[in-house]
């Protein structure tokens, strides 16, 4: 009766590489929200209130 080899260093490998792609999509996700909304908005409140700042300085 033959038996199956057990699979070595199978889960180790598939741990690395969900871990890998977790946090790399992760970093990703994270630089594409804070520069492509966060940074926007932020630059578009400052503007907003810099306009305000120099009609009430007139």
């Amino acid at each position: 009766m033959t038996t199956i080899a057990p699979i070595k260093g199978m889960i180790r490998k598939r741990l690395t590489f969900d871990l890998t792609v977790a946090l790399g999509g992760g970093v990703v996700a994270a630089y594409a929200f804070w520069y492509g909304s966060h940074i926007p908005r932020v630059q578009q409140r400052d503007a907003f209130y810099a306009k305000l700042n120099a009609e009430k300085q007139e």
